[in-house]
Formats: structure tokens, sequence, C-alpha cells
């Protein structure tokens, strides 16, 4: 137990905790998009793909209570560390551009805020039908299309998966840093792998605000 919370205190182990949750997370990530894609092939797969997942309540819910566990230990740990960083310099310095300080790694503190409050939007849109004011209970492909037809929550989903490829990119890289993997040699690897994996997924998920939005799909 002393280990546990000595470990977690420390800067190193809110870090890892951040790696560790921030893999499971990207795992869902990934699993999410290629289901979501499917409305691309039609009303019948998308619905018949979200019933194989309503179909197993258990699962489902064991599944949503690890999601919102390991969201909540990511974002305790980052706003933590924020915190953290502030305190130790309470004076900003009147210069500071190292590389490894991009654009990414700078709007983490409002990459991350923006995509909790999607998450509850797309939530509330998708799932609970709160917010959607077209919803049908178990027409998947119905509430999708209908939702981004509405120009300004296509653009809030777009709007929000920008930044969270953004927020994956500098993830993963730093991810690479966590776990020792910072040899200059490799430097230039890992960044592609994050920029690819970033583009992946960006473009896979705003791909389908802007086919409804188009007219692609209807």
């Amino acid at each position: 137990m002393k280990l546990t919370t000595g470990l977690y205190g420390s800067t190193l182990g809110k870090k890892i905790l951040m790696a560790v949750t921030g893999i499971i997370l990207f795992g869902f990530v990934v699993g999410h998009m290629i289901g979501n894609l499917q409305l691309y092939l039609g009303a019948e797969a998308l619905n018949h793909y979200a019933e194989l997942l309503q179909s197993n309540r258990p699962f489902l819910w064991s599944f949503r209570v690890v999601m919102l566990f390991c969201v909540g230990v990511h974002v305790l740990a980052a706003v933590q560390l924020w915190l953290r960083n502030r305190s130790s310099r309470p004076i900003k310095y009147r210069v500071f551009n190292p590389p490894e300080v991009d654009y990414a790694a700078r709007t983490m503190v409002w990459s991350g805020p923006i995509i909790l409050a999607f998450i509850l939007y797309h939530l509330g849109d998708f799932t609970i039908g709160c917010t959607n004011p077209d919803f049908v209970r178990g027409d998947v492909y119905h509430n999708v299309v209908s939702s981004f037809q509405v120009w300004w929550v296509a653009g809030f989903y777009i709007l929000a998966n920008l930044m969270l490829a953004i927020h994956l990119y500098h993830g993963l890289w730093s991810l690479f840093q966590t776990f020792g993997l910072d040899h200059p040699r490799f430097g230039g690897v890992r960044r592609w792998i994050a920029v690819a994996f970033a583009l992946v997924i960006g473009a896979g998920n705003i791909s389908m605000p802007l086919a409804v939005l188009t007219g692609v799909v209807r």
C-alpha cells in the first residue's frame, strides 16, 4: 500500500498512470471508430452492430465502468501534473520554446476539457437521446444522420475530433517517452507513429459528419 501510494504521489507515477490508462483509451478509440465506420455500409449493418453490443448487457456495463474509471484516472492525473508544474514555477519563463513543446503539447490543457465535453454530448446525443430532438431508440443509423444534418452539431463533432487527433498525437508521443523509449535514434520513428495514428483516427471520425453534411450518407 505504501509503495502504491508513493508511486502515485510521484510525478513519474502519475505519468505512468496516464500512459497505462491512455493505452486502454487508445484501444477503445480505435475499436469505436471501426465500429462506427459501418455507417458507410448502411442502416442495417450499423444497427445490427449496435444491437449486438446492446444484447450483452453485463459485458457492456462492465466495459463502460472500466472506461469511466480510466477516463477519471487519466483526467485526475493530468490535472494534478498540470497544477504541480504550475506551482513549481509560479513565475513564467520570459522566453521558453523548447523543440519538444510543440502546438499539441501547449494545447493539451484545452483539448482535454473539449474532448470531455464532447464525450458527454456524444452520450446524450446517441446513447441517452436527451440532446437529439429526433432520437429513435434502437435506430442508430437514423440518429447519426439526423444529428449530423444539423450543421452546428456536425461542426462541433469535427472540432472535437480535430482536438482528439491532436491530443492522441501528443499522448502517444509522450507515452513512448514515459516508458523510456526516448533514444535519439528512435525519436523520428515514434513521432511518425504518433502522427500516423492521429491522422487515421482524425480522418476516420471526421469523415462521418462530413459524409452526412455533403449528402454522401443519407
